[in-house]
């Protein structure tokens, strides 16, 4: 027997057993272009809580989670001694977003560790560090980078979220009135981090009103928050990437609630976006479908969720793809900065009304389509790093927060099907060539 079989028998044994290994030490335009097919029709609001004025549950939270009131639950002291697992395959070009703020950052970095990723992604909020004009509170955020690079990681820091006496609306997170006070702070925060920050993304998600609150959802806004975030990073620190904040994908185009993503894409072209980062950033959730799949097949795996292109991994990216050629842009790499498939196996009573597809996907698919997507990309030299999200909601927020669903780990801290089964992926084959810069 071939030492990958025998590997691949150990993780069937493993999860068919039913053995939970505990942690190792150490978000009305112009009509589409033609170049992007589009459905027929009106799209229906598809996102249950991104209708009026909720959050979305199928695209994970934008910002940070406040840090818990208590310590993140631990798996169980004394629980009988796991069958060990293999190492991990080192995979230097995937990425995991993880949740490190008010957690055991060695914990969470030492889980991370386990997959055997390259590059990690942590969400800020600008206005966690400044409370006030001119006060920073940096301490938190500075033992992250230190931990992080200390791992060996490479860190994407996804920034978002203004200070309330920046914004046109002071109640709600949203964008700073004026772009230069980003530009400020992104500068600030690139000195202060110079050659231990790879990459920034500029803003999360900013064709949903509940990101962009204050001001319209216009790309050539958006355009303009990245170029002062962009010339700020570029001046402090050189060698850092600039990555755009990535539109969500929901299939609503009403213009107030959201924006299609694919016209809200094309806009930030048209704005010259392009000139002003070192890859596109794109969120390509595949709700239930797999990751190889498309809206245009006859059969559809999913019950629902299944009849418009922003549904699926793979029509996310080839749409893009084909803007950005359009655009005279196709030298600009797509960075997957979230994707993923939920499922609530395993985890208990979780409130899924409105996304019950989530229920469609078994552990065991989860797993598959995670690694099957991460190789798609690897096939495909346009695309960036991706990052997987994500590692570590479910041991912070718990089983009845949805979210949950998208976790490498169960809330108790043990290891669902899709850890193991990144742990011992390898990369797509790539050889000669590595993604980002």
């Amino acid at each position: 027997m071939s030492s990958r079989k025998r590997l691949l028998g150990l993780v069937v044994a493993l999860l068919l057993s039913g053995c939970r290994p505990r942690p190792l030490p150490s978000p009305l335009p112009p009509s589409p272009s033609p170049s992007v097919e589009q459905p027929a029709g009106t799209p229906r609001l598809f996102f249950p809580f991104v209708a009026s004025e909720q959050a979305t549950a199928t695209v994970p939270p934008a910002r940070s989670p406040a840090p818990p009131a208590t310590e993140p639950v631990r798996p169980p002291q004394g629980a009988p001694s796991p069958t060990p697992l293999p190492p991990p395959v080192p995979k230097p070009d995937w990425g995991l977003q993880v949740h490190l703020f008010g957690l055991d950052v060695d914990q969470v970095l030492t889980w991370a560790r386990g997959t055997g990723v390259g590059w990690i992604k942590q969400q800020v909020e600008w206005t966690n560090i400044e409370h006030a004009p001119g006060q920073y509170d940096w301490a938190e955020l500075d033992r992250i980078v230190d931990k992080v690079n200390g791992y060996g990681f490479k860190l994407l820091l996804g920034v978002n979220h203004a200070p309330a006496w920046m914004r046109t609306d002071p109640v709600e997170y949203g964008p700073p009135h004026d772009p230069a006070e980003f530009g400020r702070f992104m500068g600030l925060l690139a000195a202060r981090y110079r050659g231990r920050v790879a990459a920034y993304e500029l803003w999360n998600e900013p064709n949903l009103r509940r990101e962009w609150r204050g001001e319209p959802l216009d790309p050539a806004l958006f355009v303009a928050l990245v170029q002062a975030g962009s010339e700020a990073i570029r001046a402090a620190d050189p060698d850092a990437l600039v990555i755009s904040g990535a539109p969500a994908v929901t299939g609503i185009n009403d213009g107030v609630t959201a924006v299609d993503d694919r016209v809200y894409l094309r806009g930030m072209l048209a704005a010259g976006v392009a000139r002003w980062v070192d890859g596109i950033g794109v969120h390509p959730y595949g709700f239930a479908n797999p990751p190889e799949a498309s809206w245009r097949d006859a059969q559809q795996v999913s019950s629902s969720h299944n009849d418009h292109p922003s549904f699926f991994f793979r029509d996310t990216l080839e749409d893009y793809r084909a803007l950005l050629v359009a655009a005279g842009a196709g030298d600009l790499p797509l960075w997957v900065t979230e994707f993923g498939w939920p499922s609530v196996e395993g985890l208990g009573l979780v409130d899924v009304t409105g996304w019950e597809y989530a229920r469609e996907v078994t552990e065991e698919e989860q797993a598959a389509y995670i690694v099957r997507a991460f190789r798609w990309g690897d096939a495909r030299p346009w695309v960036g790093p991706m990052f997987l999200w994500n590692l570590n909601i479910a041991p912070l927020w718990g089983p009845s927060r949805p979210e949950s669903a998208y976790s490498l780990l169960r809330p108790d801290g043990s290891y669902r099907p899709a850890y193991i089964a990144l742990r011992l992926a390898e990369e797509g084959g790539r050889e000669a060539i590595r993604k980002g810069k």
